[in-house]
């Protein structure tokens, strides 16, 4: 008996990941996802996507600034260390394999592996019907579609996002299964993603309007951090402070701020040495230092015209060059 076939794979592992372009990007950005892209670009291929595809599912009847808000998102992603020679940045819809193989891989998956993924009627639930679209179901097969036609071995995802993986890795399955062994599983790599609240103590989301964007001038970050929520308990200077129940507290622990100084303003705000206002005041500083450098980067891409989109039809050729090949191999097994 002959051994299974195994699909072609690229001579390094490559990984794949984007993002939607429906604003600026925030601290819980640079908190997750973007450190995690900086680093994998030293051991794999990166292939790293402005999804406005995507965008369009839940964004479909507002498209104004799309196109905009991609390019500001490129511009961060270079600012913080996404390194456009070692790494494939590129916007999904100008490489038109991800609709034409997103369109084939439809014609197998069954209707109930898309209604059964959890943030399906999760997010109908909250966004309305109105995005109940056939582009809304079928959002997870474009997802596979853009992972797989590069061959991608990993992915980088939260524990939320592994069951969205895995049905990627059944829609491999069945499509090997049916025509030949083309694509590769995709595996996830897990990050850990700091649970960053927002300014009002909810999730940090752009559709809140509670974030502290990569973009803001230091005096906006300034007035947003004076404005976060603090310890409920503590009313007044005079009380004791809670700093485990404090959300300026946990900020000062995700930005780095030095132990022994930690451990100072926990003891001075249990003992209410120290007030809101002035911790608020250290926040601030430590937050437009560490953007300052990022913001100078940024500045400098985005006074060069044209610059980022030089960079994404770089990506797309280079990108394109690579999804030609895979989708004229998924058509050749598939007989088309």
């Amino acid at each position: 008996m002959s051994e299974p076939k195994e699909p072609r794979l690229p001579p390094r592992e490559r990984v794949f990941s984007g993002m939607r372009p429906t604003g600026r990007l925030h601290l819980g950005h640079l908190l997750g996802a973007l450190p995690n892209w900086v680093r994998l670009q030293e051991d794999y291929d990166c292939f790293y996507c402005v999804a406005d595809l995507h965008a369009l599912t839940t964004r479909f009847d507002n498209v104004a600034g799309m196109k905009a808000d991609g390019v500001e998102m490129v511009a961060d992603w270079i600012a913080v260390g996404i390194d456009p020679e070692r790494s494939v940045i590129f916007r999904q819809s100008d490489v038109r394999e991800h609709s034409e193989l997103a369109l084939l891989l439809g014609m197998l998956v069954p209707v109930s592996w898309l209604t059964r993924v959890p943030s399906y009627k999760e997010q109908i639930s909250e966004l309305g019907e109105h995005i109940a679209t056939f582009g809304f179901l079928g959002y997870p097969v474009l997802q596979t579609a853009d992972i797989i036609l590069y061959k991608a071995g990993r992915v980088p995802v939260g524990e939320d996002q592994v069951s969205h993986l895995e049905l990627a890795r059944e829609i491999v399955r069945r499509f090997n299964g049916l025509y030949g062994p083309v694509f590769p599983e995709p595996r996830a790599i897990l990050t850990e993603t700091p649970r960053l609240q927002g300014l009002d103590g909810r999730k940090m989301s752009k559709s809140y309007g509670n974030t502290i964007d990569l973009a803001d001038d230091a005096e906006t970050v300034r007035k947003k951090v004076m404005s976060m929520y603090t310890d409920p308990a503590r009313k007044t200077l005079r009380d004791a402070g809670h700093p485990e129940a404090c959300n300026v507290f946990s900020y000062h622990s995700f930005f780095e701020a030095p132990p022994a100084e930690l451990d100072e303003i926990d003891r001075a705000c249990r003992a209410a040495a120290i007030g809101c206002t002035e911790c608020k005041g250290r926040l601030a500083d430590r937050v437009v230092g560490m953007l300052e450098p990022i913001q100078k980067r940024r500045s400098r891409l985005m006074t060069e015209p044209g610059r980022i989109e030089a960079i994404l039809e770089d990506g797309r050729q280079r990108a394109q060059k690579v999804a030609s090949e895979v989708l004229g191999e998924a058509c050749e097994a598939i007989g088309i």
